[in-house]
């Protein structure tokens, strides 16, 4: 009914004008601490670390960075989670967490289990209101809030595993998600929870035209893949033939950039585009102005939020934090730096170290970007590369020749003492001069690389084109075909020997 696009519209209008510029000052971060440390003080972890004491000490922050370590997923494990997987009460947060999100991110690395509690779970139904209410500035037709959002993501089927309950995260939320909004979610939960991408991309072009999408969210490789599929399929212009309400695309997780032009592609009108950054560990930034560069970071949501300068002096070549590293709080950082993400959440983190770099766009607005991964970064020689210039340098020598480059990877070859490149696309392209100008590009962004190169103590880089299909290909054969996963851009050994292997085979 018309009536009722016309009364959310107006709502989310209103609560945007009164909450757009809350939750930006650093007491808020002040308060975030002081209730995660009083919610936990009795808890194992709290007790261990003397978190009563913290709260009654002058300098609380300062107390806390001395006396807990910065942690990854590994070591928390060890000392801690494994504890809280098994069942047992008040281990780092207080009870028994009953729900913990699969994440096996891009390095390759088997499954993680992160807890979800229920102050986290209501953390995230907030922030996604919130959200939802910062599209108010688009002005958007008073249908598209009648319409329905489609969530191309991991399977929502979760399995009981001795007395805890796992799963993609996107199915842990789904199962709290208000049954209000239900009818306006698609897939149906049935299709919703099949594994097999290939069988659920089946079954989501076939419900396709039934479907009337105002906003589609999910990692754009997938989410665009299921687009020109449905084309294709249709035996239509665009997408805007079998939805033309679609209005929003929400990206996440990745740098969206080299997958406009296919975007724009796919559509028949240009559509509002909007990034988020969310993990199985917690729902940290998304984007609340379209103007701006970067993502809002969320200060009163359940997280406190730490920021270790990515330099030699805190972490080793191999992108281990180093006993001692400073680590920032959001009143102290600059913009244009890269900083490894470290939190402490409701959901019984602490001090964790996400494996993300960020910058910061804008510091009065706490506005940030993912700069990269710290273990996807290079420096072979001392090039000092970080996924985030590789980002830009693709996309510059993509505009540069007129011609796109959504999927490429990269791995240090010890050898020879170079970079090997492998540029996906579905063009012909000049490989040799693709790699000309990408590595001009690189040492326009980055002195270190152009010094390196400059004296020959970088090689010249070897460089491979190939279809961009291998590289989902790829995914499928690791069984990382579809929802949340991502290609891993910069490769460890070990996965550039099974990459080599496999585009060998496959020639």
């Amino acid at each position: 009914m018309p009536i009722i696009g016309k009364l959310l519209k107006k709502t989310t209008e209103i609560t945007y004008k009164r909450t757009a510029h809350r939750g930006l000052d650093y007491k808020d971060q002040l308060k975030t601490l002081n209730k995660l440390l009083r919610f936990a003080a009795r808890t194992d972890f709290g007790a261990h670390h003397n978190f009563q004491e913290m709260l009654e000490s002058e300098d609380m922050v300062k107390a806390f960075q001395q006396q807990v370590p910065i942690t990854d997923y590994e070591q928390f494990y060890e000392e801690w989670l494994q504890r809280s997987i098994a069942g047992d009460r008040d281990v780092a947060w207080p009870g028994i967490v009953k729900y913990y999100a699969l994440s096996s991110g891009t390095t390759g690395s088997p499954s993680k289990r992160i807890p979800v509690t229920k102050q986290m779970i209501r953390s995230f139904q907030r922030t996604t209101i919130k959200q939802f209410t910062s599209i108010s500035e688009l002005d958007l037709p008073e249908v598209f809030f009648q319409k329905s959002f489609l969530a191309v993501g991991g399977s929502t089927k979760l399995v009981k595993v001795d007395n805890h309950i796992e799963g993609d995260l996107s199915g842990i939320l789904k199962k709290h998600t208000s049954i209000v909004l239900l009818p306006l979610t698609k897939p149906d939960s049935a299709t919703a929870e099949i594994r097999d991408w290939n069988e659920k991309l089946e079954k989501l072009i076939e419900m396709a035209p039934s479907w009337d999408i105002s906003t589609i969210a999910g990692v754009p490789s997938w989410c665009i893949m299921l687009m020109e599929r449905i084309i294709e399929r249709y035996k239509v212009d665009n997408i805007h033939d079998i939805w033309p309400n679609l209005e929003l695309y929400m990206s996440g997780g990745v740098y969206v950039e080299p997958y406009l032009s296919r975007l724009h592609k796919v559509c028949g009108r240009p559509i509002h585009l909007r990034n988020t950054y969310l993990a199985s560990e917690g729902y940290f930034a998304y984007q609340a102005h379209t103007a701006s560069e970067g993502m809002q970071l969320l200060l009163k949501t359940g997280i406190f939020f730490e920021f270790v300068p990515f330099t030699t002096e805190n972490f080793d070549e191999h992108g281990n934090v180093k006993e001692g590293a400073q680590a920032l709080t959001i009143n102290e950082v600059v913009t244009g730096a890269d900083y490894a993400l470290v939190i402490s959440t409701n959901a019984g983190l602490w001090r964790y170290m996400i494996g993300d770099l960020v910058q910061f766009t804008d510091i009065e607005k706490r506005e940030i970007k993912i700069s990269g991964r710290i273990k996807q970064y290079l420096s072979l020689v001392g090039e000092h590369l970080s996924l985030d210039n590789i980002n830009v340098a693709i996309q510059k020598s993509s505009e540069e020749l007129g011609i796109d480059i959504p999927e490429f990877c990269l791995f240090p070859d010890t050898e020879k003492q170079c970079h090997h490149w492998y540029f996906g696309t579905n063009e012909s392209i000049p490989c040799d001069k693709v790699m000309q100008v990408v590595d001009k590009n690189l040492g326009e962004l980055n002195d270190d690389y152009r010094a390196v190169r400059k004296y020959d103590t970088l090689k010249n880089p070897i460089s491979t084109c190939i279809d961009m299909k291998l590289f989902y290909r790829f995914m499928e054969e690791k069984g990382k075909l579809g929802s949340q996963n991502k290609f891993p851009r910069v490769m460890n050994p070990n996965q550039a020997k099974d990459w080599v292997d496999f585009v060998g085979e496959n020639d």
